[in-house]
C-alpha cells in the first residue's frame, strides 16, 4: 500500500533521529513531530503591518551615511588573569531612545548600546585585552510581543532580558554571552575580552534566550574591530577610508515606528522568518556617502534577522573581497556579486579611481541600499592592493580526532501544526552531546534536510570550510543510508579564509574542520537566522579541558 505524505515524512523523522542521536533512544525525541523535508508546512508568515510605511515612496539620498562613534575607555581595571596589570575599562549602557532613520520619517523608538543604531564601535588591537561593563537600563516592557511558548521565554521570566555576545570573539565562557546568563533592568555584567586573535571584523549583539531576535531587531548591536601589525603593514585603506557598514532590514508603520511581525496567534506570535521592505545602512534609509576617487575599505556586516543580501554595484564594476568572518583572506578575490548571510561579515575594497564625478549605487538585487558620490577631483595617491594578504594554512583532515554528522531539520506537530527547528534532532534542554576536547581538531558535517540556506555559527572558534556535497535526502529518510551525489564541491575563493559562520546549503552536506582552541567551558552553536535559533535551532556544546597527566615518580 502506498505511503501518504504524512507517513513518508514521519518515516523520515524516525530514520533521521536514529542517525543523529548515534545510539540515543528514539523515545527520547518528541514522538508527535513530523519531519518537513519537502514542503514548507507549519511555517508561520507574519501578518501585514497596519498602516505601513512604504520605504520605496521615500526620497532617496537625502541623508548622509552615519559613521558610528568609537567607544572610549573610561579608565582601567586589573586584568582578571594578571591582577598586577591593568586593562582599558569601558561601560556601555543599553537604553531606549529615538533615532531618525530618514529625513521625512518621524523619530523611531528603538534600543541602543549608545546614542544610535548601530551602537558605538570598539577599536582594539590583537593581544590587548579590555573589560566591558554592559549595563541594562532598558524599560521593563518590550517593544514587541514576546512569545512565551518559545524556549527560555516563558511567562515566569522577565519580559526584558539581555546578555551581550561579541560574535566571533575568542573569549572565556563566562564572557561569551551564554543565552541563559541574561540580566535585567538595573543589573550589569562585567566581561573580559582578551583579543588573542588576528585582525578581523567582529560585532556585538544581544543573545538573550528566546528574545534575541526581538532585542537585535530593536537595535542592540554594534561593531568590534580587532587590528594587528600584519594588517597595518599591508597599506590597506585606513582612517576615514575604512568604514563599517551595517546592513539590516526592518518594517515600519506610517508613524515611523518599528513593527516586528507576528503570526496572529495570541499565545504564539513567533514567525518563522522576518523580511522588511526598508533596508538600512548604519541606521539610515537610502543614505549617501561622499567619497574621493580612490580605494575604500568597507566592512560589511549583515545584521538582519533573516535576510540574505546579494550585493553589487550599479555600474557593474568589480570590487575585491579581502576578508571574511575571522580576518584577511590569503589574497584579494575579485567579485561582482557578494552573497552575505545573517551574521556573516565581509571586508571589501572598492576602487572609485575611475569613477570621478559619478554616482554609484550599492544594491541587493532590486533593492537600492545607498549611494556613493565620487568627487571630481583627480584621484589621490593610494597604495595598490597587495597581491597577497595573509597566509591561511589549510588544516589537514588527518589532524581531526573526530567527525560528527549533525542534522539540520524542521519538524511539525500534526496535532497543533506547530513547527520546531532542531539541530541534530535535539532540543535545547537535552543533555550536551558535542563535547570536543580543548586544543583538538574535529570535522563537523552539517546535513541540511531543509529547503533553506542556514547560516550556522559556532561560538568561541574559527574554522575552515572543507567542501559541500549533495546527498540523497529520500534515501536517507527511508533507509538511514547517507548516499552522496556527485563529487564534493570545494570552497569558493572568498571562502578559503577563516570563518565562524558558514552557509549550509539546502540538501547538501557542508563539511567544516574546527580547531577547538581557546578556553574550556560551555558555548553554543546555532542558525543565525534569528527566528530559527529562537525556535530550538540552537544547541550548547562544551569544550572539555585535556586531562592532566600524572606526574612522573
Amino acid at each position: 500500500m502506498p505511503l501518504s505524505r504524512r507517513q513518508l515524512l514521519a518515516r523520515g523523522l524516525g530514520v533521521a533521529t536514529a542517525f543523529a542521536a548515534r545510539g540515543r533512544a528514539l523515545a527520547a525525541f518528541a514522538p508527535s513531530a513530523v519531519a518537513r523535508t519537502v514542503l514548507n508546512v507549519g511555517m508561520r508568515p507574519g501578518l501585514p503591518v497596519k498602516s505601513p510605511l512604504h520605504a520605496s515612496s521615500l526620497a532617496r539620498f537625502v541623508d548622509a551615511l552615519p559613521i558610528p562613534e568609537v567607544v572610549k575607555a573610561s579608565g582601567s581595571r586589573p586584568d582578571p588573569t594578571k591582577p598586577t596589570q591593568r586593562l582599558p575599562f569601558h561601560r556601555l549602557e543599553m537604553r531606549e531612545l529615538e533615532v531618525q532613520v530618514h529625513r521625512d520619517v518621524k523619530p523611531t523608538r528603538c534600543w541602543s548600546y549608545g546614542t544610535g543604531v548601530p551602537g558605538p564601535t570598539f577599536e582594539t588591537r590583537s593581544g590587548q585585552g579590555l573589560l566591558v561593563e554592559w549595563v541594562n537600563s532598558l524599560p521593563n516592557r518590550h517593544l514587541f510581543p514576546v512569545d512565551h511558548s518559545i524556549c527560555g521565554a516563558g511567562a515566569n521570566v522577565p519580559e526584558v532580558r539581555t546578555v551581550p555576545h561579541v560574535h566571533g570573539a575568542r573569549v572565556p565562557a563566562r564572557s561569551d554571552g551564554y543565552p541563559e546568563n541574561w540580566f535585567t533592568r538595573g543589573k550589569s555584567a562585567l566581561y573580559h575580552y582578551p583579543n588573542q586573535q588576528e585582525a578581523t571584523t567582529l560585532w556585538y549583539h544581544d543573545h538573550a534566550m528566546g528574545i534575541e531576535r526581538l532585542n537585535q531587531y530593536a537595535g542592540l548591536f554594534g561593531a568590534f574591530l580587532v587590528r594587528d601589525e600584519t594588517e597595518a603593514a599591508l597599506g590597506l585603506p585606513s582612517g576615514p577610508y575604512d568604514i563599517p557598514l551595517f546592513i539590516f532590514d526592518r518594517l515600519f508603520d506610517a508613524a515611523g515606528q518599528l513593527q516586528y511581525p507576528n503570526s496572529g496567534i495570541p499565545d504564539a506570535p513567533w514567525v518563522s522568518e522576518v523580511y522588511g521592505d526598508a533596508m538600512l545602512i548604519n541606521g539610515k534609509l537610502f543614505p549617501y556617502l561622499d567619497v574621493e576617487a580612490r580605494p575604500y575599505r568597507f566592512r560589511l556586516i549583515n545584521a538582519s534577522n533573516s535576510r540574505f543580501y546579494y550585493l553589487s554595484l550599479s555600474n557593474g564594476q568589480a570590487f575585491h573581497q579581502i576578508g571574511s568572518d575571522q580576518g584577511l583572506l590569503p589574497g584579494p578575490v575579485p567579485l561582482q556579486t557578494l552573497i552575505l548571510a545573517p551574521g556573516e561579515r565581509a571586508d571589501i575594497v572598492v576602487d572609485f579611481s575611475a569613477s570621478g564625478g559619478s554616482e554609484l549605487l550599492l544594491k541587493s538585487q532590486s533593492f537600492v541600499l545607498m549611494q556613493f558620490r565620487v568627487s571630481r577631483k583627480p584621484p589621490s595617491a593610494a597604495a595598490a592592493l597587495p597581491v597577497s594578504l595573509r597566509p591561511v594554512k589549510r588544516i589537514p583532515r588527518s589532524t581531526a580526532v573526530k567527525t560528527r554528522s549533525l542534522t539540520l531539520k524542521e519538524y511539525q506537530d500534526p496535532k497543533t501544526n506547530a513547527m520546531v527547528m532542531l539541530l541534530n534532532a535535539a532540543y535545547w534542554r537535552y543533555p550536551v552531546t558535542e563535547k570536543p576536547q580543548l586544543d583538538t581538531v574535529e570535522i563537523w558535517e552539517l546535513l541540511n534536510f531543509t529547503e533553506d540556506n542556514h547560516p550556522i555559527h559556532l561560538h568561541l572558534v574559527r574554522f575552515q570550510l572543507l567542501e559541500r556535497q549533495h546527498f540523497d535526502v529520500e534515501t536517507f529518510n527511508f533507509k538511514g543510508e547517507l548516499r552522496t551525489l556527485g563529487a564534493p564541491l570545494p570552497p569558493d575563493a572568498n571562502e578559503t579564509g577563516w570563518k565562524d559562520t558558514i552557509q549550509a546549503y539546502p540538501e547538501m552536506i557542508t563539511r567544516i574542520i574546527v580547531p577547538f582552541h581557546g578556553y574550556p567551558g560551555r558555548y553554543v552553536w546555532h542558525c543565525h537566522v534569528l527566528e530559527h535559533a529562537a525556535n530550538e535551532m540552537m544547541r550548547p556544546f562544551e569544550v572539555i579541558a585535556a586531562p592532566r597527566r600524572a606526574a612522573a615518580l
